[in-house]
């Protein structure tokens, strides 16, 4: 496993947020607005080298890159430990990195099924170790968790990436409530339809026909994802277990 640092060893005392999936799309936009808010922010990446180490400068170069594949547990480990080298703290966990892997019910193969829920395993390993190694002992933190509206409309051809985006909520309220008592927040934001990689893929005719059932009538941008992003992770003190939807109307939860 490859990692980058900028700066050698922990900036003491600033917090420290870890963003996975933090090279591009809404992760990238996250980096960046947390980075303005004061973190010192931890960019995880599976193998968008370059553009994590874009996104590294952008953000004052005082962070670091971490590159793993959450759907393996052996890196997580690694990873975890990596994080407690690098920066001896974390303040808040976002959980943005995801598959999307799009066929029909009746042509997708077992492998491509089990493709998609593997990194949501890693999600929750991750959580779990950030968890014990640093929350609970410091009796606070924010985590942070990056649905999608899909997770409650549905959406036909993505039926694992919507099991993942439900299940990635009900990790959030179930979470929450297993933290009673705690100062640390779980709360899961719900993107609708996005200006990223995912969605640059799609015919024009398809994205003009997605905006004009948003109310607001056009495509969100991420940095409108992460500032409700970096509002949770620095206020929102009596917000946990909820999930706040970023959709321009197109669905009100």
């Amino acid at each position: 496993m490859n990692t980058n640092n900028a700066g050698g060893g922990p900036a003491a005392g600033k917090p420290v947020a870890i963003v996975t999936g933090g090279a591009k799309g809404i992760g990238a936009a996250c980096c960046r607005e947390l980075a303005k808010k004061g973190f010192r922010v931890g960019i995880h990446y599976r193998s968008s080298k370059a553009p994590a180490e874009q996104i590294l400068a952008e953000t004052g170069g005082d962070g670091f890159l971490i590159a793993a594949d959450l759907a393996d547990t052996d890196q997580v480990e690694t990873m975890v430990k990596e994080i407690k080298e690098r920066a001896g703290r974390v303040d808040v966990l976002v959980n943005n990195a995801a598959v999307s892997i799009n066929n029909p019910m009746s042509a997708m193969q077992i492998d491509a099924f089990d493709a998609q829920r593997a990194p949501l395993r890693g999600t929750w390993y991750l959580t779990k170790r950030i968890l014990r190694l640093f929350m609970l002992r410091s009796g606070t933190g924010r985590i942070i968790n990056i649905s999608s509206v899909v997770g409650h409309t549905g959406n036909a051809a993505q039926i694992p990436y919507t099991m993942e985006k439900a299940a990635i909520e009900a990790m959030t309220k179930s979470l929450a409530k297993e933290l009673h008592g705690r100062e640390i927040l779980v709360n899961a934001v719900a993107p609708g339809f996005i200006d990223t990689d995912m969605t640059d893929e799609l015919p024009e005719e398809i994205r003009e026909s997605f905006a004009s059932q948003i109310p607001l009538g056009r495509i969100g941008q991420p940095e409108e994802v992460a500032e409700v992003v970096g509002f949770l992770a620095t206020g929102g003190s009596y917000i946990t277990g909820s999930v706040i939807h970023v959709n321009g109307g197109m669905y009100g939860g």
